[in-house]
């Protein structure tokens, strides 16, 4: 039996309410800042890209470091900026989902004319960012920006639209590895597709919160598309990330050590698939959120 949901997006008297001024927090809100799962499911496969193109923790110097940070930084400002043009689409299907109607932009506290002038503001900082760097990289975060715009549409067009969140939200570890070698490889190309896989199985567990409110509003995604099947496809979902990803780093030249930590990482999948209860949407949040983990345990793999 489906619990009945008691979370929401937006929980108050957190460190937004605590810290910030009140004409702040609703832009906060809509960046997600209290939320910061989505920027380091961003940020991870950037690092994967990087620290393997650099050969490892030995291969961290100044420049790669100096990488590693505006990765970031930037990672928290377009993951933003997905958000909010995410929430300007969804203004109207949001405030017919449980979790999602307390949304600024669905709620009123932001007005879309205000979104858009933060969102341009977004842009033009993820830019400076993004020209700090090879020119392959910023041909890279360029095409990647008509991605995150449409992707939002995705819901209403395809029961698929994970797949392409897989597409865009993976960019990073083509990025990564062409901002420290100028150039791309097989690696970076294995662990890209290792990304896909990997967004294509998280994002459905992250669907599953929301199918009874989908169902009604009309909302598309493979966590509906796969029913009680979802585990069966997630699970196999994984099983190509570590495949993909066992083949990126040995196209890397990756040594034993670093393929032991890599078959940790697996481990968590497995033990992920395990406690996933798909009908237990406080299960599904936490299960989603501890592939967090499994990214550090990749990183850590490359940078031994």
């Amino acid at each position: 039996m489906t619990k009945t949901k008691n979370h929401t997006d937006i929980k108050r008297d957190g460190w937004i309410d605590r810290i910030l001024p009140a004409g702040v927090r609703p832009y906060a809100y809509l960046m997600r800042l209290d939320r910061p799962i989505g920027i380091w499911l961003l940020l991870l496969p950037s690092w994967w890209g990087i620290v393997l193109a650099a050969g490892g923790g030995t291969g961290i110097n100044g420049f790669v470091l100096s990488h590693l940070l505006l990765f970031g930084a930037g990672a928290v400002i377009m993951r933003g900026a997905g958000c909010v043009i995410n929430d300007l689409w969804d203004r109207d299907l949001d405030k017919a989902v449980t979790r999602t109607k307390g949304r600024p932009l669905a709620a009123g506290t932001v007005q879309p004319w205000q979104a858009l002038m933060f969102l341009a503001v977004l842009l033009a900082l993820g830019l400076w960012i993004l020209l700090q760097m090879s020119l392959v990289t910023v041909l890279l975060g360029i095409l990647a920006v008509p991605l995150i715009a449409v992707y939002p549409l995705m819901k209403r067009w395809t029961w698929w639209p994970q797949a392409f969140l897989g597409i865009t939200f993976n960019f990073g570890a083509l990025m990564g590895w062409s901002a420290i070698n100028h150039t791309l490889g097989l690696a970076a190309l294995a662990l890209y597709a290792a990304g896909f896989f990997w967004t294509l199985g998280y994002d459905t567990v992250y669907a599953h919160q929301d199918k009874e409110d989908d169902m009604m509003a009309g909302i598309k995604s493979t966590a509906l598309a796969f029913g009680e099947q979802s585990k069966a496809y997630v699970s196999g979902f994984y099983g190509m990330t570590m495949i993909l990803l066992l083949a990126g780093f040995m196209l890397a030249g990756a040594g034993l050590l670093s393929i032991l930590v890599l078959l940790l990482a697996g481990a968590h999948l497995i033990w992920q698939m395990q406690r996933w209860q798909m009908n237990d949407p406080e299960n599904t949040l936490a299960m989603f959120r501890s592939n967090r983990a499994f990214g550090l345990l990749v990183v850590l793999a490359a940078l031994l």
